[in-house]
């Protein structure tokens, strides 16, 4: 991880850093063996820099945690869900243009 804006969360940890975070919270369901999660890598840690103080980043490795990305129905990676309140505002499946997760990101903050 590149950034130290992002928090890495696991099934233990999920709630109480995700689910009850007073900010929107910006979650990457990845593993290491995906190309398009490692092309995506870079645009995550951009944007935890960009939105620190407005949006928590975390990643989840889906390989360690499993429990987490089948609640939530994660089937293919890289997935990306916004959190905010305790629900998902957002899912973007795939990788994608950076300006699709800012857009995404800025219809929940302020």
């Amino acid at each position: 991880m590149a950034s130290n804006a992002i928090v890495e969360v696991n099934d233990a940890n999920f709630d109480s850093d995700v689910l009850k975070s007073d900010k929107p919270v910006l979650i990457d369901f990845w593993a290491s063996w995906c190309s398009p999660c490692r092309a995506l890598a870079p645009i995550v840690d951009e944007l935890a820099e960009t939105y620190k103080d407005k949006v928590k980043v975390a990643k989840m490795d889906v390989d360690r945690n499993s429990a987490t990305p089948m609640r939530y129905g994660v089937r293919g990676i890289p997935t990306l869900l916004v959190i905010k309140g305790g629900q998902v505002k957002e899912q973007i499946v795939g990788y994608v243009p950076k300006e699709t997760i800012q857009k995404a990101l800025d219809k929940h903050i302020g």
